[in-house]
């Protein structure tokens, strides 16, 4: 009987969609060799969306559908995403302050965005 020179090694790995592109990730038990950071593209989202909801809040546009034509954005997609400047301070503080990764898609964070601040932390991280 001939011996086999095959070794075979299991690695449990996830794959996440992330911005339409498949990602890997590690175990939850192992430690990542460099820090994952968070998406620039989600805070760069959620920045944009604390801004436009300053500039309405302040008066200096009237409406969203003015907001949209002075930022050359189509309405809908700038309404979807202003809902982000309302996301329970809990999310945010996770998101933004210590950058841990956000489990779902930026126009599905704008979804949950309109639920109760105690139902957004279990939907958003994976963690709950």
């Amino acid at each position: 009987m001939p011996t086999q020179d095959t070794i075979r090694v299991h690695v449990p790995l996830t794959l996440r969609k992330r911005g339409g592109r498949p990602r890997i990730l590690p175990p939850k038990d192992t430690e990542a060799a460099t820090p994952t950071g968070q998406d620039p593209r989600l805070l760069r989202a959620i920045g944009r969306a604390w801004r436009w909801r300053k500039m309405l809040e302040a008066g200096e546009v009237a409406t969203l559908t003015d907001l949209a034509a002075d930022e050359g954005l189509s309405d809908r997609y700038l309404s979807r995403l202003t809902r982000l400047a309302w996301l329970a301070p809990e999310v945010l503080e996770r998101l933004v302050v210590h950058r841990e990764p956000c489990a779902i898609t930026i126009y599905e964070l704008c979804l949950i965005a309109s639920l109760p601040w105690e139902e957004q932390v279990e939907r958003v991280f994976e963690d709950n």
